[in-house]
């Protein structure tokens, strides 16, 4: 019988004890963490082993990285070359429209130019008007032989038998007659708005007399002051004109006050309601001159407009005295000259020549028609005649002179007028 200590020549050696303490602990399984051991970034790990960690990269990480600038750099290069090319697309955009704009106003203006020479022509001008097409691309309006907006100003047009200052407007829808900017032969204007300007300064100088001049004297009025020989005196004629239009072509005026005065002397108004009444000049001679004003008092008529009774003006004549009261009062001046010495020469003729009045003036004037003084301070302006329906409308009177406005429409001009 075997003893029980006996080894089993199957089983394998038993491990000596003392052995394995001799040889100390062995290597750990490798996928076994070890207490302490730094398995990897964990959340929230910022310590100095991060750091340490991107430091220690592996050598094959070099290689990635170099492909990764190469081609940031490629993205940066084509980015760079597409910005090139879109500038010089853009510069040659903005040069191409450039000279498309010089060509497009070049063409605008010999057509300007070409319809302002058929204008001055057809009108029969002195000058060359201003003429300007509106409206962007103007070859593309002529292609279609039709401008939307022209604005036309003439200068010095022959009006009768004075210059209009200035004609302004603003033409719609004009339809050109003529293949080209360089061969425009013609136009229709097709609507029209504007203005007529009678410069005052341009009718005192063409209406022939240089003696009357215009001024501007309310809303629809103007003062009319000229001078004209009288018995060999020159008398000063003013008069207030209200303008009015007198037909789609005319402008004129018809004179409702009317005065001729002696500078110095009197003002005579003729009508009804007027008369002859002493200047200031005149009448403060008479209140230094102690025999004219005797001889005024000598009319009762006159002695009875300053209040005095039949008695109390033969003491007026009789004393000095009292002469230079009554002369010396405040408002002796002011109700001497609003005495109608007319009615009072007509009585007594003999007055006008004792107080110094030449009694042939008077005369003179007495006999000036009032209808010739009115022709000759009267105003009437015709404007040239125009092809197509060109009227006058709404007549104002401005500082600087008579301002009409105008419309018309379907206007030919150049061989479409023919």
């Amino acid at each position: 019988m075997a003893s029980p200590e006996a080894a089993d020549p199957h089983e394998p050696p038993r491990p000596n004890p003392y052995e394995e303490l001799a040889a100390g602990p062995g290597p750990e399984p490798y996928d076994t963490p070890r207490a302490g051991a730094y398995d990897g970034p964990r959340d929230g790990d910022t310590g100095p082993l991060d750091v340490v960690g991107a430091a220690l990269r592996s050598d094959y990480d070099e290689p990635e990285q170099e492909e990764s600038a190469a081609r940031d750099r490629l993205v940066r290069r084509r980015r760079r070359s597409r910005l090139r090319r879109g500038v010089k697309v853009g510069v040659a955009l903005v040069v191409l429209l450039a000279f498309l704009a010089v060509g497009d106003r070049w063409a605008a203006l010999y057509a300007e130019n070409k319809a302002a020479e058929q204008i001055q022509k057809a009108a029969k001008l002195h000058a060359e008007p201003e003429v300007h097409i509106r409206g962007f691309p103007f070859l593309t309006q002529l292609a279609s032989e039709r401008l939307d907006s022209v604005d036309v100003a003439i200068p010095d047009m022959p009006a009768g038998r004075i210059s209009v200052a200035q004609v302004k407007g603003t033409v719609e829808d004009v339809k050109i007659v003529g293949d080209g900017p360089t061969s425009i032969k013609g136009a229709v204007l097709g609507r029209m708005q504007g203005d007529v300007l009678l410069d005052f300064d341009d009718l005192d100088r063409e209406l022939g007399t240089s003696q009357v001049k215009f001024t501007h004297g309310g809303a629809n009025t103007v003062m009319a002051d000229g001078r004209l020989p009288v018995a060999g005196k020159e008398v000063r004629v003013k008069a207030r004109a209200q303008v009015e239009r007198m037909s789609d072509h005319g402008v004129g005026t018809t004179v409702d006050r009317m005065s001729i005065e002696v500078p110095g002397l009197f003002a005579y108004v003729p009508g009804e309601d007027g008369g002859l009444r002493l200047a200031r000049p005149m009448a403060e001679r008479i209140q230094r001159d102690a025999e004219k004003a005797k001889a005024l008092f000598r009319v009762g008529s006159v002695a009875e407009r300053f209040g005095l009774t039949p008695e109390h003006a033969q003491r007026v004549r009789s004393s000095e005295a009292e002469l230079a009261r009554v002369t010396g009062q405040p408002k002796f001046l002011d109700r001497l000259m609003r005495v109608n010495m007319l009615d009072v020469a007509l009585e007594h003729p003999w007055l006008l020549e004792k107080v110094g009045i030449d009694p042939s003036v008077v005369d003179g004037i007495k006999n000036l028609r009032v209808p010739k003084l009115a022709d000759k301070l009267s105003l009437a302006v015709k404007l040239p005649e125009m092809p197509g329906d060109v009227r006058l409308k709404r007549i104002e009177v401005e500082k600087e002179g008579i301002r009409a406005k105008m419309t018309g429409a379907g206007i030919p001009f150049g061989e479409a007028a023919k």
